[in-house]
């Protein structure tokens, strides 16, 4: 029997959602709608297997593996697993540079 875990978004996520939708919102309406539905329904599915996502690379570099990825293009989707929970971290553009878009998160938090 599969485990089922609850699905936590940091303000932090919510915020990166909030900022995708109104930018494409601008432009189409309802092409943001259709990927904000995208993006929730694909982080619900983490409720099983959270473990598929892959590690983030950019981190793994660095020697941190606590946290997981899935790509819905162009978007990353970052979370952790601890216990029975899955808190959705980040969801930037994969355009962008990871490295840079956490640093800034930590110069200017």
């Amino acid at each position: 029997m599969n485990s089922r875990y609850e699905i936590i978004w940091t303000n932090v996520a919510e915020n990166d959602l909030i900022n995708i939708i109104e930018y494409i919102s601008v432009d189409s309406p309802q092409n943001a709608l259709e990927i904000l539905e995208k993006i929730r329904q694909k982080a619900s599915s983490l409720y099983t297997l959270p473990e598929r996502g892959r590690i983030v690379p950019e981190l793994q570099g660095q020697g941190i593996f606590q946290y997981r990825e899935l790509v819905i293009p162009p978007w990353r989707l970052m979370y952790r697993i601890a216990d029975q929970k899955i808190f959705v971290m980040s969801v930037i553009d994969s355009r962008q540079n990871v490295e840079d878009v956490l640093l800034n998160r930590l110069i200017y938090a």
